[in-house]
């Protein structure tokens, strides 16, 4: 087979982004998670605890990155990040690529690629499509404000962070509205006969 379909998948805080990759990997895609790539990459023996190491001593412990140490680290020096960046993304790109090709071996037709930054890196010059999760505003911000620990004003200071969610909709090629998980889960089922369609694969 040919390589897989690449759909990235992206979406802001709250909007149901990992409840929706579930649901593509059980409709058979091969899920690649962004934020679990640098979870290995920072774990004991990690391909990133070397350039960590090298940036900031103080958060590498027990052959590990220490994240509350890295933040810490991060927020006292406003020029770490974009040299952490530049350290680890290109090792997150690698991982990415390893799990690509490992699909296509498999002749999986599918792989949604969940990268929380697809837009603002740039990164879905490489994808066939992308694809954002999405509620209402309100609907959002009930659904963050519910998690533990969670403030109004630490929301605000993350969304401000983020590319807004009428632009990340503008940009994509579909848009999954997560107010039900029925909704969800017919967008997903729609966007799988696309895209499997698109590889000359009967929908299953």
């Amino acid at each position: 087979m040919a390589r897989p379909f690449l759909l990235g998948l992206t979406g802001s805080i709250g909007m149901g982004k990992s409840t929706t990759a579930a649901m593509f990997a059980k409709a058979g895609a091969a899920v690649w998670d962004a934020d679990a790539a640098v979870h290995r990459l920072y774990a004991p023996g990690g391909a990133a605890v070397a350039a960590v190491a090298a940036l900031a001593p103080g958060a590498v412990a027990g052959g590990g990155v220490d994240r509350t140490a890295l933040r810490a680290a991060l927020a006292g020096d406003p020029g770490l990040l974009a040299r952490l960046e530049a350290a680890v993304h290109p090792l997150v790109t690698l991982d990415r690529a390893e799990f690509v090709a490992a699909a296509a071996r498999e002749e999986r037709a599918v792989v949604v690629l969940d990268i929380p930054l697809l837009f603002e890196t740039g990164a879905e010059r490489q994808m066939d499509a992308t694809a954002v999760v999405s509620v209402p505003p309100g609907i959002q911000r009930a659904r963050v404000l519910a998690r533990p620990g969670m403030t109004a004003a630490h929301l605000d200071a993350i969304l401000a962070r983020q590319m807004p969610d009428a632009e990340k909709r503008r940009r994509a090629t579909w848009v999954i509205d997560t107010t039900t998980l029925g909704a969800a889960e017919s967008a997903v089922g729609r966007i799988m006969a696309a895209a499997r369609a698109r590889q000359g694969v009967e929908d299953a």
